[in-house]
């Protein structure tokens, strides 16, 4: 239960703090009968002794019953400025990817490009203390892995969740629209959309017009980093008969993409460390100032609301202590004749 920036483990526990206001309407303090109070003169240390003796009573059972309920100071979160941006990676997940860049199966050492991805992925995003991070996989359909988080850990293992055989035909269209809605409209910092795949496809110029939308609403830095099989065309290469996208998908994706109207640059990698090469210049120009939260852990305040029940059942002991009559207990205990014992009985018989 919270109230405020304060909570408690176990409310249940609350509902015996009536029990606080017995020391208003009832003292445990000894009594002494007076002939007459009226004939004693007023005494306003004694009244205010009074009332801080009540005041620990109630501070003394209040403290136990709230230290019982398990209260704690609710973390706040600290925004802070930092240097990095949101960064929605969006990774192909077609049947291609699980090929070399060579073309062919993994055998031995050799990583596929699905592979290698993850790999140079994961060291990118533990490499970026301040960056958020989502991760869309997608071939037939997108699928969101993890949306945008902070949680760098888990933004890893998303990454290297993503290791099972995919589809063989490429949706890039609902893949990128669904790595853009994870961009908030309202959030400050450099938005990145980082596209990973070794091939495209065609996009109905329907739904170019409303990516075209997203696009210009969100205004993230584009990268497209092409996984390129050795001996296919470049993205730059016009093919030899009609240029149309069903010749040429790539080149006209990469069209698409110029006149998306945002900053964009695509990355040709043919193996594994021209992909870890792209991927530090995507790291290094992406330096942007982000404002990013630090979540505060919840304080334990059992201890607190323990020392105060031990102040106000100290300050109760003490003021037993000064009503009792230490020397009158001891001179009736020396009045007392000692008790005989069995060896003196006998030698009295």
């Amino acid at each position: 239960m919270m109230v405020g920036s304060l909570g408690v483990t176990s409310p249940a526990w609350l509902w015996l703090l009536p029990l606080a206001l017995l020391p208003l309407v009832a003292s445990g303090r000894r009594r002494v009968a007076v002939s007459a109070v009226a004939a004693a003169p007023a005494d306003a240390a004694s009244r205010w002794i009074a009332r801080l003796l009540r005041g620990a009573g109630v501070l003394a059972v209040s403290g136990l019953v709230v230290a019982l309920a398990g209260p704690y100071g609710a973390g706040a979160p600290v925004t802070r400025i930092g240097v990095g941006a949101q960064i929605a990676m969006l990774i192909d997940r077609s049947g291609s990817m699980n090929e070399t860049f060579a073309g062919r199966q993994p055998s031995g050492a050799e990583e596929s490009k699905a592979a290698a991805s993850r790999r140079l992925l994961a060291d990118f995003v533990g490499a970026r203390a301040h960056d958020l991070f989502s991760v869309t996989a997608f071939s037939t359909a997108p699928m969101l892995v993890m949306p945008m988080t902070d949680r760098h850990a888990a933004v890893r293992a998303a990454i290297a969740a993503i290791d099972r055989p995919g589809l063989d035909y490429t949706n890039v269209a609902r893949g990128l629209a669904m790595a853009l809605s994870q961009f908030a409209p309202e959030s400050s910092g450099s938005r990145v959309l980082l596209f990973i795949s070794d091939g495209a496809a065609v996009i109905d110029p329907r739904v170019q017009d409303s990516l075209r939308a997203a696009f210009t609403k969100l205004h993230p830095n584009l990268y497209w980093l092409f996984l390129r099989t050795k001996g296919s065309p470049s993205i730059q290469d016009r093919p030899a008969g009609e240029d149309t996208p069903q010749a040429a998908p790539e080149r006209h994706l990469d069209l698409f993409f110029k006149g998306l109207g945002v900053p964009y640059r695509a990355f040709e990698a043919e193996g594994p460390q021209a992909v870890a090469d792209a991927i530090a210049q995507i790291a290094a120009l992406e330096r942007n100032p982000i404002p990013y939260t630090e979540p505060r852990p919840r304080r334990d305040l059992t201890g607190f609301a323990y020392g105060l029940a031990g102040l106000g059942l100290l300050l109760l002991v003490l003021a037993a202590l000064a009503e009792a009559d230490f020397s009158a207990a001891r001179a009736t205990g020396a009045a007392v004749p000692e008790q005989a014992t069995e060896p003196d009985l006998r030698r009295a018989a």
